[in-house]
């Protein structure tokens, strides 16, 4: 019998029933123990405290000065073998309300089952036990179980065990078909085709159970499997094509999803995986993609509008990075320590930021241009050779700044100034400040964008030639910028003159002579701005972009020495014209200034080996700007000299600072006591065997999605307050095996899951598994649930003949219905019909975050703003409605249409030929003949067309068809 959606066309042939969704996330318990056997902490005494007490005594309040997060803290109030003088107990059982515990507007009285649990916990000694999760996952002996055979891998055991234990009995193995497209979704996001079909039909009558394997080993080796996977991955790390927020401009960043795809497809082991994107920039002969990789953090919103302060948002960004790290790779809502210690967990706030601390000396701000930004070969066979070149350009960049800066810098060739006069040509003032050394000048009242500060200096007897300057630009308040960043400054244009006053007093203009200034040394090896520039009134130059910490230092070198008369001045004006945001001018606020004779100075531009090391560095630079590229924001760590301190925001606000703390992660975690001082540290510390989270969240992220709901279902936390794993065993077993034997192969371990017996069930829903198991928490079926977005057009493109095999490349504009795109930046640029970037795959579909595109919207897919480890499922009339009338799902319809007409000349054969391709099975007589009456009828009311349309838009709308 045919059952499809809903459509105002089609109600007549809706003759099917709605089977109703069971939640996933039923918690599953396990029955007490009898009186005999030892509590057990985890399991029967932590709920308690969770259900009853943690929301008074846990990680926000600590009422009495009493958490039950911490056991140092919470035995405070147990006397261990003695529950009658165990304050716990006793109020407790308090008979009075106003005493006992909980207060009655918190909740009501323990039941006698809890008290019975904690007095036996409190007489057996009160051991304290650390939550499952946080435990090292063991490897476990595959259990007897009463039917063996039936057992194909060992996840089947695990599964059977529970199912005996509970009386329940598996279902058989699917149909062939079925099976088959169940894979193939789950695989690689796409139906198989009929030759398929027929191929592992004539397999299996020929080779028996084999075919499975030949199918699943097919599926893992096709490219479609990493554009399936990477779809799953991309909610996690919230991949969009813009920027988010105010005018959510597009962002160039196609090659990290590219990058993605294809780690999938090579089977990159997660461990790498999970290094590179962490730590990429870190690793020692760093490849391009290694770079590319990071760009997973440069996925955050950035604040366009104008006005707004880019440190607020560059802090948002980190935070949301260190969230994003920890529910995607640990499974933990770790974002709730940002306020407060966890409320649940043992996580304090303390330790939160000094998690924040690894991604708190990035480079990048809340700025429009996603600096730093990193050249990426357009075609990955260029990856090689532009790896070797970019780190050759790299190790040159630094080892000739840190000779030309070991010259320039050396303290003993400076001689301080002492400031005489200062102006600038704008409503702020400068005053003078001195120092035991030197003079500064700091500007007070408000600075404007094209600010131009003039200052001038009398040098010193003690020099007699002039070959160099020195700026050292200050922020405004020293003390305080290092716990709160100050707009920093864009030094656009900097003049220098030498004058001499005569001793007369007169009113004469003084003699003044310019200095011909030859090059500006920086202090940091990759500036942004290049520092150069402020010898040519452009808007780059000298700068800390965009926000100072701490004092920044220029060398102006001459281009020869000049003489310095007796009494003579220096008069130096320093044009500041970059504004950012609209409303923050980057003026140098506060500055001192030195000069030298050194002739060193002089030299350094024209000095041979340096000349040639310049020369030798720009050939291999125009090397590489001679490859096709395009520029991808990535992670790069500031120099250590340039270091942000790390505070704890005090309610978790980012302008409140208390104590500073550094890097590290959670004691709670680690049995050492030795920090891990980078991300590098800490991204391998992620995949070591003494993490506790890392497998485990992996395996289960991956299990979720070829069964519909993971062995924990609350994917997004393992934490306290989340589900017990329905089978924790198998959890762990698995996690182990995935990280020892399959060495972190993600295709190892999903080849296990997807030839397993207990994958392979038929996912019939039998009457007595509605009461015993409704939910298939113990997995006594198989898997039957709705598409993924992704899936469900890709689905239909595959069955029309539409889809385009091209992979990678710049995002695609699929056809979107009139007046949902309105952007000021940017443009939806749909290909017309019949061309390839039409029709492929939804995983290149341009991700705009404020605009979702409709489908993906109405099928459950998130917008990408933040992590989202799982989607929930909805079935919604919009569903069917955007199936039948849909530009893209009516093409499909159309081009399926065709495929059926041309198939043959009969009008029968032609149905089951697109049934089948629709369904990947035969069609039974009685739906063959509905789908001809329902042909024959919309042929009397309009044309042929219109019906062998009507007839495909039925086929991909069949529950069959978008239900896994």
């Amino acid at each position: 019998m045919i059952t499809h959606r809903m459509s105002a066309i089609f109600v007549a042939l809706v003759l099917g029933a709605i089977a109703q969704c069971v939640g996933a996330n039923e918690r599953v318990i396990d029955h007490a123990p009898s009186t005999a056997q030892t509590i057990d902490f985890d399991q029967q005494i932590r709920p308690i405290f969770t259900t009853h007490c943690t929301s008074c005594h846990g990680g926000v309040k600590q009422a009495a000065d009493l958490s039950f997060v911490y056991a140092d803290s919470a035995m405070y109030s147990v006397e261990p073998g003695d529950p009658e003088n165990s304050e716990l107990l006793v109020r407790v059982l308090e008979p009075e309300d106003e005493d006992r515990m909980p207060p009655p507007d918190h909740g009501p009285r323990l039941n006698d089952e809890e008290i019975d649990l904690l007095t036996r916990w409190v007489k057996q000694g009160a051991q304290w036990g650390s939550h499952w999760a946080y435990r090292i996952p063991e490897r476990h002996r595959v259990p007897d179980v009463s039917r063996p055979d039936w057992a194909r891998e060992p996840i089947d055991a695990f599964v059977l065990e529970q199912l005996d234990r509970r009386g329940i009995t598996p279902a058989g193995d699917e149909i062939p078909h079925r099976w088959l497209r169940r894979v193939s979704l789950d695989l690689i996001g796409l139906p198989p085709t009929i030759a398929e079909r027929d191929a592992f039909w004539d397999d299996l009558q020929n080779n028996g159970p084999s075919a499975y394997a030949a199918v699943v080993d097919r599926l893992l080796q096709s490219p479609h499997f990493g554009e399936r996977w990477a779809s799953v991955w991309f909610d996690l790390v919230r991949y969009a094509d813009s920027r988010g927020q105010g005018e959510d401009s597009p962002r160039v960043i196609w090659k990290y999803r590219d990058w993605v795809i294809d780690a999938f497809n090579q089977d990159l082991p997660y461990d790498q995986f999970t290094i590179k994107q962490l730590a990429g920039d870190l690793l020692p002969d760093r490849t391009i993609e290694d770079e590319i990789a990071t760009a997973v953090h440069r996925l955050t919103n950035t604040n366009e509008e104008g006005g707004t302060d880019d440190e607020e948002f560059r802090i948002a960004a980190v935070l949301d990075r260190v969230s994003t790290t920890w529910q995607t790779w640990q499974g933990t809502t770790y974002g709730c320590a940002q306020c407060h210690d966890h409320p649940y967990d043992p996580f304090t706030q303390d330790e939160f930021y000094q998690f924040v601390g690894y991604f708190n000396n990035t480079v990048d701000c809340d700025l429009n241009d996603d600096w730093p930004r990193l050249s990426v070969p357009l075609s990955k066979e260029d990856y090689s050779n532009a790896s070797r070149l970019q780190r050759d350009i790299d190790r040159r960049t630094r080892e000739l700044w840190q000779r030309e800066w070991d010259v320039a810098a050396d303290p003993k060739k400076w001689t301080h100034l002492r400031i005489s006069h200062g102006k600038t040509n704008k409503a702020s003032k400068l005053e003078i400040e001195a120092h035991e050394e030197w003079d500064e000048y700091f500007t007070t009242g408000t600075v404007s964008s094209g600010t131009l500060v003039t200052v001038e200096m009398p040098i010193p007897d003690s020099v007699n030639s002039l070959t160099g300057i020195q700026i050292t630009a200050m922020p405004h308040d020293p003390d305080q910028a290092l716990i709160d960043s100050e707009w920093g400054f864009v030094m656009s244009n900097i003049k220098a003159e030498l004058f001499l006053v005569g001793d007369d007093g007169s009113k004469e203009k003084p003699e003044t002579k310019s200095l011909k200034l030859a090059k500006v040394y920086g202090d940091e090896p990759y500036p942004y701005h290049n520092p150069n520039a402020s010898l040519n009134n452009e808007r780059d130059g000298f700068s800390a972009y965009s926000r100072i910490h701490h004092p920044r230092q220029a060398v102006i070198v001459l281009d020869d020495a000049v003489d310095v008369p007796a009494g003579a001045k220096l008069r130096l004006t320093i044009l500041h014209r970059v504004t950012e945001l609209a409303a923050f001018p980057l003026v140098t606020r506060r500055a001192h200034f030195a000069v030298s004779s050194d002739e060193e100075l002089t030299a350094l531009p024209h000095g041979a080996d340096f000349v040639a090391a310049k020369e030798e560095l720009h050939s291999v630079k125009d090397e590489l700007a001679a490859i096709k590229s395009t520029e991808v924001p990535v992670l790069r760590e500031r120099e250590p000299s340039l270091t942000r301190p790390t505070h704890v925001f005090g309610g978790g606000l980012f302008l409140t600072k208390e104590k500073q703390v550094y890097p590290d992660v959670p004691r709670s975690l680690r049995d050492d006591d030795q920090p891990l001082s980078n991300r590098l540290e800490m991204a391998k510390w992620l995949v070591s065997d003494a993490n506790p989270l890392t497998a485990r969240v992996a395996v289960n992220r991956f299990w979720a999605r070829m069964f519909g709901v993971g062995l924990v279902a609350t994917e997004e936390d393992f934490g306290s307050t989340g589900d017990r794993p329905s089978h924790p065993e198998l959890l762990d077993d698995l996690a182990v095996r995935f990280r020892d034997d399959y060495q972190w192969s993600v295709k190892r371990l999903l080849r296990e899951i997807a030839l397993s017996r207990t994958y392979r069930q038929s996912s019939e829903i039998r009457p007595e598994l509605m009461e015993a198991d409704a939910s298939n928490r113990f997995l006594a079926r198989g898997p039957r649930h709705g598409l993924p977005a992704e899936t469900v057009r890709d689905q239909m493109l595959a069955i029309s003949g539409l889809l385009s095999e091209k992979m990678f490349g710049e995002p695609a504009y699929p056809p979107l219905p009139p007046g949902v795109w309105r952007a000021r930046r940017g443009s939806w640029k749909t290909p017309k019909p019949g061309e390839e970037d039409r029709y492929r795959r939804s995983v290149y579909t341009y991700v705009k975050r404020s605009v979702p595109f409709p489908i993906s919207a109405t099928f459950d897919a998130p917008s990408r703003e933040f992590c989202v480890p799982k989607r929930l499922r909805s079935n919604t009339p919009l569903q069917p409605l955007m199936l039948m009338n849909d530009a893209g799902f009516v093409e499909c319809s159309q081009a399926l249409a065709a495929k059926m007409g041309g198939h043959c000349e009969d009008l029968a054969g032609q149905i089951e030929h697109g049934f089948s391709l629709a369904t990947c099975r035969s069609a039974k007589p009685d739906e063959v003949q509905r789908l001809v009456d329902l042909h024959r009828t919309v042929e009397q009311a309009s044309d042929a067309s219109n019906a062998m349309q009507s007839v495909a838009a039925v086929l991909m709308n069949l529950d069959e068809v978008i239900t896994k």
